[in-house]
């Protein structure tokens, strides 16, 4: 399979096609589009991918800011990139969407994020209603704690309190999660795996972690 992968810093792309791509941007995005079926003759998956949180704190000391810039990156994003890809997916397509567990129960001092995450799941939901019987496969991987730069950007760049949250447990990584993802494409043409919900062992919730 070739790849096109998109995102603002290109540079740390390891796909075969790498281009700029800031999802909270309709002209971005649609360039990016456009230049990906250019170099692809087509799109057979996409993977919504980008998403973020934005601090750890009870839901009245948020701002305004950091709620519009997690809703406009997790889910106006995500429902674009899906909109612009749509009329350009082949046969035997699949569209993965990468939600949280968070999407699923709530958690204390992140209301923005979980507000999000919940809000793919629905949105995912709708659209396999709205696409059956066309020949595109949906998934959702929710994935519960990753050690990736997640909560380095939660904490604005504070690294004490992005690596306390990984302190004491085996958390997943990206390539746990990217495994995942792989399992749902290559499954049988007829087989939907509808979603995947993944955690580390040490971790029943998004509030609940046992540390050693």
């Amino acid at each position: 399979m070739r790849v096109a992968g998109g995102a603002r810093r290109v540079e740390r792309l390891e796909t075969e096609i790498a281009l700029p791509l800031d999802v909270t941007d309709p002209e971005s995005s649609a360039r990016f589009v456009d230049a990906a079926v250019e170099q692809l003759g087509g799109l057979n998956v996409l993977i919504n991918n980008a998403g973020l949180a934005l601090g750890r704190a009870p839901f009245d000391e948020s701002s305004e800011q950091d709620e519009s810039t997690v809703f406009a990156t997790d889910i106006n994003g995500l429902v674009r990139m899906t909109r612009l890809c749509l009329p350009h997916l082949v046969a035997d397509a699949h569209i993965v969407n990468l939600g949280s567990i968070a999407g699923r129960q709530a958690y204390e001092n992140a209301a923005s994020y979980v507000t999000a995450k919940f809000a793919v799941r629905g949105f995912t939901y709708a659209l396999r209603e709205d696409l059956l019987g066309r020949p595109i496969r949906i998934t959702t991987v929710d994935p519960g704690m990753a050690e990736t730069e997640f909560s380095l950007v939660r904490f604005k760049g504070d690294e004490e309190k992005a690596a306390a949250v990984y302190k004491g447990v085996d958390p997943l990584t990206a390539e746990d999660v990217a495994d995942c993802v792989l399992w749902a494409l290559t499954r049988p043409w007829h087989v939907n795996v509808d979603e995947i919900v993944v955690k580390a062992r040490n971790q029943s919730s998004g509030g609940r972690i046992l540390r050693d």
